[in-house]
């Protein structure tokens, strides 16, 4: 047997290299075992199967070093106690975390990082601190415009789904490849690079450790990545904290549509058969009733109202689809002379622009203003990008004057508007916060009042 084995084993290697009378088999010496049947193990199969839900698929990226301490546990606790809210909060995500996820997978970035904007604004994209960060990753107005997020007279893009998710991204990127932790850069996410950096070489000049947990910094900082490992707790184990997440299908809620001329955005949700309020919760960036397509080239809709839209859209004839315009004002002008060269009535002009009553409008500012029948122009595009509303405080004696007053303990908007007898709508415009915005106390906040009251207003302070 073994000489025939030799005959068929020098065979085989004669067809892989020409015959040689010097080359000589290696046959091994002595019996051959026969072959033995076996059984294969620890060869586990991937499943390619999508995940059953956005939440079993944002568990899968999770991949930040955990923080353990009671700050979390006191967290936990606070956010199990208040399933309800949880609930709430967690459907409110479901517009716009899938497109979060995606993002981060694409990114390479954890997915605990779509968790950020329940800490930052329980996910309310329309969110207005008393600090002035807006949107649902809670943008600083400075910070916004360095990543690139348009803030001018008709869109706050710190509110814009898609762009202010780039921005916070990009942000976290960066703050991460400066640091080297996911810890220190969502501190400084909070509380600023340069205040994160000035405690770590406090600490290193010390001697001291510079880690998340051995830097001295504001409690909001302190409380923020706590807030953020409870929420991923909870996200990663409901069932143990007795509490129950709304239902998130891992797929697309929005389709992003083509708006190629200047429209209504009650005329948009009119098309796409959803009301104007669900149209602003995916577009919450537009200001005032019109998109300008030179700036917003697209908007946001869910998938089925997206087909809707573009077959309606497809059979409208009216050649005008916006009712308003932009009209810059070539000087320092009153309202009412405004109004009466626009032709719309004062009250309306002070409304869509939100302008405080007593003010003037200065020169180069861009006021929203009625469309006439005739005219079919798109608003350009530079005006579209940059147009700013400009206003200047009337010197008339009968007008108003700019008054910093400070707010005391528990002031809202509400309260701060009955205390100077104003409209809250103006006190929410004068100090670019929400209607329900709540104030620190000791915090100094702007009124306008009128000029002939000013005595007496001085003396309620």
């Amino acid at each position: 047997m073994s000489a025939t084995l030799a005959l068929v084993v020098a065979g085989c290697s004669s067809l892989g290299a020409p015959q040689s009378a010097s080359v000589t088999p290696d046959i091994p010496s002595g019996a051959l075992a026969p072959i033995q049947r076996t059984t294969l193990t620890g060869l586990a199969v991937q499943s390619q199967a999508p995940a059953p839900d956005l939440w079993t698929r944002m568990r899968a990226g999770f991949s930040m070093p955990d923080l353990d301490s009671g700050l979390v546990q006191d967290r936990e606790q606070w956010y199990a106690s208040r399933p309800d809210a949880l609930w709430r909060m967690t459907e409110r995500s479901s517009k716009y975390l899938f497109h979060i996820v995606e993002e981060l997978e694409r990114r390479g970035m954890p997915t605990e990082l779509a968790l950020l904007p329940f800490v930052e604004s329980a996910y309310n994209p329309a969110a207005v601190s008393s600090a002035k960060a807006a949107g649902m990753w809670q943008f600083m107005p400075a910070t916004g415009t360095y990543f690139e997020l348009t803030q001018n007279a008709f869109r706050d893009d710190r509110r814009d789904v898609l762009a202010s998710t780039r921005a916070a991204l990009d942000y976290l990127q960066k703050l991460h490849d400066m640091f080297g932790d996911w810890q220190l850069a969502l501190a400084a996410y909070n509380w600023g690079e340069g205040s994160v950096g000035r405690a770590i070489a406090k600490n290193e000049n010390l001697g001291l450790g510079t880690r998340y947990t051995d830097l001295t910094m504001p409690d909001e900082t302190r409380w923020y990545v706590p807030k953020l490992q409870a929420l991923k707790n909870i996200v990663s184990n409901p069932k143990a904290y007795g509490v129950e997440l709304a239902d998130i299908g891992n797929h697309d809620y929005f389709e992003t549509v083509a708006i190629t001329r200047d429209m209504d955005v009650a005329l948009v949700a009119q098309l796409a058969g959803v009301s104007e309020s669900d149209f602003r919760l995916l577009n919450p960036a537009y200001k005032g009733p019109t998109i300008f397509a030179a700036a917003t080239p697209e908007v946001l809709l869910p998938w089925d109202n997206a087909q809707t839209f573009k077959a309606n859209l497809s059979q409208q004839r009216d050649g005008r689809l916006a009712s308003w315009t932009v009209w810059t004002a070539p000087q320092k002008m009153a309202v009412s002379e405004v109004a009466k060269k626009v032709g719309v009535e004062e009250k309306v002009l002070l409304s869509v622009n939100t302008i405080p009553r007593g003010m003037l409008v200065d020169a180069g500012a861009a006021l929203l203003v009625p469309r006439t029948a005739s005219l079919l122009t798109d608003v350009a595009a530079d005006i579209a990008h940059n147009g700013q509303l400009k206003l200047a405080a009337a010197k008339s004696q009968s007008t108003t004057r700019r008054v910093t007053v400070v707010a005391r303990k528990g002031e809202t908007v509400a309260t701060l508007a009955r205390r100077y007898k104003v409209a809250a709508a103006d006190v929410a415009k004068w100090n670019k916060v929400g209607r329900n915005a709540q104030f620190r106390t000791g915090q100094r906040l702007v009124v306008y009042q009128a000029i002939k009251s000013a005595k007496q207003q001085s003396a309620r302070k």
